[in-house]
């Protein structure tokens, strides 16, 4: 199981549709409502022409010391992606600022990690527009 953690907290997981791993998706006719797990190493620009009808992308994070993920989101939103984006994994609370500002909507957590970092961590950290270094710079 798994925790999955958006600005209000801990909150339960609304998608049913599951995902389907970036190289099982079909090369032409990606239909809309797909949803696409992504690894920590994956290359989004294969995406690129698909990116309108994928509802949701899940990133993974196989540990809270690789960052890769976070570009890869950057990438993604750069590139014009509007759906809903997912990092899953080993993310920490004090990584939470960052994979919302890199343009992640939430964070699919491990129970563990969930047990060993409670709902108030992740909570102390979901003002996470106003407590920006470019924030305390323009204060």
């Amino acid at each position: 199981m798994s925790v999955l953690v958006q600005d209000t907290g801990f909150v339960s997981d609304d998608w049913t549709d599951g995902f389907i791993p970036q190289a099982d998706l079909p090369a032409n006719d990606v239909g809309p409502g797909n949803s696409v797990d992504l690894a920590s190493d994956a290359d989004p620009a294969g995406l690129s022409n698909k990116l309108s009808n994928i509802a949701m992308i899940r990133v993974d994070f196989p540990s809270s010391a690789d960052g890769r993920g976070f570009t890869i989101a950057r990438r993604l939103r750069l590139m014009g992606y509007k759906g809903r984006l997912r990092a899953s994994g080993h993310v920490l609370a004090d990584q939470y600022a960052m994979a919302r500002r890199s343009g992640f909507d939430e964070v699919e957590i491990p129970d563990d990690l969930a047990a060993r970092q409670p709902e108030d961590q992740w909570l102390a950290r979901a003002d996470w527009k106003s407590h920006s270094y470019q924030m305390r710079l323009r204060a």
